[in-house]
């Protein structure tokens, strides 16, 4: 045997018993290491369901990991942790599909279209998965939309409306409504954006049309309810208005003066200014603003000499402390969420926690979520999928990501063949109404269907027109060069869980 041989085996030794601790004088051998800790118990079934069904309410689609990891972590603490995380935003985004393809925001702004890459990116991609489910509920509350031209060709702005949902999504609704006024896309869409004052002479008055939508939309709808959303009646037995004619006209005031804020800190900036800037709040002009006393809700006063945005600030304020906002805000968080019929008792447990308490100030959303979301009646909430996130859950499910980390493509199928997409509403009433209810058993029963308004033959089978979810995914693929799906797809069943398929990409 080599020398150098030799010396490798005594290395070998020398290190063996130095690792196990032997001496040479003692002769005692050291204590064998501690067995490892056995692996946590796998989750059973019923603990697996019930991290399916928080996650179908609380995210925009989950494959099995995630159910599984739900599962094992404990539904509440998911809740918890998701609570913590912060905002995944999207106009980072739109301004790196910009530079990665030549755009610049300042003298060639990017296309449209990508305000609609970046929510794809997100969807598929962003850790805070409950933050962005609930930006995407608030979009069809706080409706605006791209079929307005000019909203459409500034993704900036569609893509900052977006994080100011997210934004928010945790925080105080009153906040919430305030931020959403002084947008600018907000601004565009419902015409509140250089709404000068009141000129007699020129016969010209404050455009009514946010001032209208903001309390019938956003905050108090059209009737008094009580705080289980059950109309109030008057004597004669009729639902009293929350507002008229009159109120409008008052508001309408109140929403005059303002106009796009600077492109850069310390730019220029002028009422009337014709080049939207759409991803900054609307700033203020006092020559503008309807000067003098208005009158508002509930025999609220605003008196005269306050500055605009002071005036703005106390019609939130009248709008927010309205006892309408938890009922009609609780009960569309609910249908967006979790069922479209919840029971009287549901929504005044909503609007209790809507309503804060010695601990909870009002108007606090997770306060509001929670009661939503953990709501004794939401684990057996019934509600048909809209065409649009059952395409979303259908690409999270198939595990979709890029190759590249960009995501084009996707936005264009989702409009061609579900005929949906965010931020996409025909108008201010969003995809559908949540009264509606759809003729036959539903109708009969007095129940609605929100979502049914928008179901046809053709939502329904646009996703499977090319022959089929692989078709799809082959023409995303052509398209992009990018796009693939995992179909490894774990399938629950009543008793076990069983792996269909295997991997492969989807092309």
């Amino acid at each position: 045997m080599s020398i150098p041989h030799i010396r490798h085996i005594a290395l070998i030794c020398a290190l063996t018993l130095a690792s196990t601790g032997c001496g040479g004088g003692g002769g005692s051998e050291g204590a064998a290491p501690p067995p490892p800790p056995a692996p946590p118990p796998a989750p059973t079934v019923a603990q697996l369901q019930s991290a399916a069904k928080l996650l179908d309410r609380t995210t925009l689609g989950a494959n099995f990991e995630l159910i599984d990891a739900v599962a094992r972590e404990g539904t509440q603490a998911w809740l918890d942790r998701q609570f913590t995380l912060p905002p995944t935003n999207h106009l980072p985004i739109v301004l790196r599909y910009g530079d990665l393809y030549g755009y610049n925001p300042a003298s060639n702004p990017p296309p449209g279209t990508y305000r609609r890459f970046a929510w794809w990116e997100r969807t598929l991609t962003a850790p805070d998965l409950l933050r962005q489910r609930i930006a995407y509920a608030l979009t069809q509350v706080f409706v605006v939309s791209d079929n307005v031209d000019e909203i459409f060709i500034n993704p900036l702005g569609l893509a900052s409306y977006y994080d100011t949902l997210l934004a928010h999504a945790f925080g105080n609704y009153r906040d919430l409504l305030y931020a959403v006024t002084l947008h600018p896309v907000m601004g565009i869409y419902l015409s509140h954006v250089n709404n000068g004052k009141s000129d007699p002479a020129a016969n010209t008055f404050p455009d009514e049309n946010y001032a209208r939508e903001v309390m019938q939309l956003f905050s108090i709808g059209l009737f008094e309810l009580n705080a289980d959303g059950s109309a109030r009646l008057n004597s004669n037995g009729n639902p009293i208005p929350t507002y008229d004619n009159d109120d409008i006209q008052e508001f309408a005031k109140v929403f005059t003066g303002l106009s796009y804020g600077p492109g850069q800190p310390g730019g220029p900036s002028f009422f009337g200014k014709e080049n939207p800037v759409l991803h900054v709040p609307m700033v203020m002009f006092e020559a503008f603003h309807e000067p003098g006393a208005k009158s508002l809700l509930n025999g609220v006063v605003i008196p005269a000499g306050q500055t605009g945005i002071e005036d703005i600030e106390s019609a939130v304020d009248n709008l927010f402390n309205h006892p309408n906002v938890g009922p009609f805000f609780g009960r569309q968080l609910i249908q967006r969420l979790v069922t479209s019929n919840p029971s009287p008792a549901y929504i005044a447990r909503v609007t209790a926690a809507f309503n804060g308490n010695a601990t909870t100030p009002r108007g606090d959303m997770r306060s509001v979520l929670r009661a939503v979301l953990l709501d004794p009646e939401a684990a057996n909430g019934i509600k048909l999928k809209e065409p649009f996130l059952r395409y979303v859950a259908l690409n999270r499910a198939l595990n979709a990501t890029s190759d590249d980390g960009t995501y084009p493509g996707l936005g264009y199928i989702a409009q061609f063949l579900i005929q949906q997409h965010v931020l996409s509403a025909a108008s201010v009433f969003n995809f559908y109404s949540p009264n509606f209810s759809p003729a036959g058993e539903l109708g009969a029963t007095q129940q609605v269907a929100p979502e049914f308004q928008i179901t046809t033959d053709s939502t329904l089978t646009g996703a499977r027109r090319s022959h089929g979810v692989c078709a799809l995914h082959r023409a995303i693929h052509r398209i992009t060069g990018r796009l693939h799906a995992d179909s490894t797809r774990p399938v629950l069943t009543g008793s076990h869980r069983q792996r269909s398929g295997r991997a492969r990409r989807a092309h």
